[in-house]
């Protein structure tokens, strides 16, 4: 069988090396895929992005299912345009995927369904938003309402940085369409954790949990980025916590949109914010697995994940039940220079030590130019590595991390430092 994986980053390279492990599998495209996936000969890069073109190709080649990764294709109704040809898609619908595409609807809906999250208000106005920062303090939340390529969030640790970042949204409109609204919430303090699910319409499954590095420097320090480095199992993330997850915060969410007249199929992903107490906050939904979360989650999955996905599919997730692999996985990302802000593309990456039992690449940023894999987007590779202990895959990770070379290179030394300092 051939499978279509949509989307060009780190996340789709960890989801269609998955699925081609699949022994029934002959080959797993990608749209558009990047350097990694054109190197490796069971998958095949297809430069369309147009989501009617895609399902022209999937209708041609027998594509027999389809996994969606990133957000814009989602909010964009990829899976409506899919499903409406007759063909078998995993993610949620333009309706569903709002959850993601609109801050402003998902805080509404959270606090219609009494799912904990952040006290907020939605502005759409710079004068009224500058008004209830000033009357709220500092540290405060800033988010654009739209999709901003994880550029839409700043955690204003002053009144100046809350104000700037509402000046930049809706005064200066630097993000467009995404920023035209802003939601300005409750500073949340503790630890946070991805909580990702998959959703058949009625049935949950629970993936392996996982903890991701938002800030760019050691130490959680810098400005935000889509994810510098993430690992697998998140130790904070205890049975007594995954259940109330589950009972507070996911099935209310995948009730709720049934509820509304949702029915709600795909990744879903609850950030979550975790207090010295143990209470979770819900931060963000995504509608798709995050990045670089995929990536040590999908290292870790043992078996045949292309049936995960027919089951999601078909509406019989309650009769999956996911291998893991006992180690931790965790992954460094390593960045071009300058980002987060402008990304210089073009270098030139070194060679990539050959994938091994305890250690695998995912490419995000690369792209083959005249036989040379160069950098071609902000966040460039992936390096997981597993071992027995988090410090151990942390040696694991950061050893492959130092054959690999390319001008500017960044990244952080300390991924997943939190749970190697953690008490076992």
């Amino acid at each position: 069988m051939k499978l279509l994986v949509v989307g060009s980053g780190g996340r789709e390279h960890a989801l269609a090396w998955k699925l081609a492990q699949a022994p029934r599998v002959q080959l797993v495209y990608v749209a558009p895929g990047n350097g990694g996936t054109a190197q490796d000969e069971r998958l095949a890069n297809v430069d369309i992005t147009d989501i009617h073109e895609l399902a022209d190709f999937a209708e041609r080649e027998g594509v027999a299912l389809t996994v969606v990764g990133p957000e814009a294709p989602l909010a964009a109704g990829i899976v409506n345009v899919f499903r409406q040809r007759g063909l078998k898609v995993f993610g949620p619908s333009k309706e569903a995927a709002q959850l993601e595409s609109s801050k402003d609807f998902a805080k509404a809906f959270m606090k219609r369904h009494n799912i904990p999250t952040a006290a907020y208000e939605t502005f759409s106005d710079a004068t009224s938003a500058h008004a209830y920062v000033e009357k709220h303090g500092a540290p405060i939340v800033i988010k654009a309402d739209g999709l901003a390529a994880g550029k839409g969030v700043v955690v204003a640790m002053s009144l100046e940085e809350a104000h700037q970042a509402i000046d930049m949204m809706l005064a200066d409109n630097k993000l467009g369409d995404a920023g035209a609204r802003v939601v300005i919430e409750e500073f949340l303090a503790g630890e946070e954790a991805s909580f990702i699910v998959m959703v058949d319409g009625k049935h949950v499954l629970a993936l392996a949990s996982s903890q991701d590095h938002k800030r760019l420097h050691d130490g959680d320090q810098g400005p935000n980025t889509g994810g510098m480095g993430a690992y697998s199992p998140a130790p904070i993330v205890t049975p007594q916590l995954h259940a109330r997850v589950m009972r507070e915060i996911i099935l209310p969410t995948v009730a709720g949109m049934e509820k509304e007249g949702i029915r709600y199929t795909g990744f879903l992903y609850a950030g979550l914010m975790i207090d010295a107490q143990g209470n979770p906050k819900t931060l963000e939904f995504n509608c798709r697995m995050g990045d670089p979360e995929t990536q040590p989650i999908m290292a870790r999955l043992k078996g045949d994940f292309s049936k995960v996905v027919e089951h999601a599919i078909a509406g019989t997730l309650n009769q999956v039940e996911l291998e893991w692999d006992r180690r931790t996985a965790l992954g460094v990302v390593l960045a071009a220079h300058n980002y987060p802000d402008t990304p210089r593309k073009g270098d030139r990456i070194s060679e990539i030590p050959a994938e091994t039992a305890d250690s695998v690449t995912f490419h995000a940023g690369t792209q083959m130019v005249d036989g040379k894999l160069v950098t071609s987007g902000g966040r460039v590779l992936c390096v997981v590595g597993l071992a027995d202990s988090v410090r151990s895959a942390q040696n694991v990770a950061y050893e492959t991390v130092n054959r690999i070379s390319f001008d500017g290179m960044q990244y952080r030394n300390d991924i997943g430092y939190r749970a190697a300092g953690r008490k076992q």
